[in-house]
């Protein structure tokens, strides 16, 4: 079977949707506001929906993972945002070296767990 996909975008919750969309923002995605509960954060030709919509055990459960170019200068730039001393319950952890590749770590202010990475050149 041929997908012949163009995109994924996956849905994620808000436990405070206006902060998120701000957070969002400053993490340097570009905001398209769909409606007064839902807009789409784009990167590139990548994206996600963000609700204002709010499921513990789902929001708890929730992770992404987005491929950077470079985990180093990625995380150089995130760290300077300072976006956990902006943000309440917003948590940066720095990265990690696996046998695949090096990710770092980004909780959003509801819980959503972000990994960016970089995988290893074969």
């Amino acid at each position: 079977m041929q997908h012949n996909g163009k995109s994924i975008r996956p849905f994620i919750g808000a436990k405070d949707y206006q902060t998120s969309r701000n957070f969002y923002r400053d993490l340097g995605f570009e905001e398209t506001e769909l409606s007064p509960q839902m807009s789409v954060f784009k990167s590139g030709e990548l994206s996600f929906y963000l609700q204002n919509a709010y499921v513990k055990d789902w929001v708890d459960n929730t992770m992404v993972f987005m491929e950077v170019d470079d985990i180093n200068r990625f995380w150089e730039q995130v760290s300077a945002l300072k976006l956990d001393e902006k943000y309440e319950n917003v948590r940066l952890v720095p990265i990690r070296h696996n046998d695949w590749g090096s990710e770092c770590f980004v909780h959003d202010p509801s819980g959503i767990l972000w990994h960016f990475g970089t995988f290893n050149s074969k």
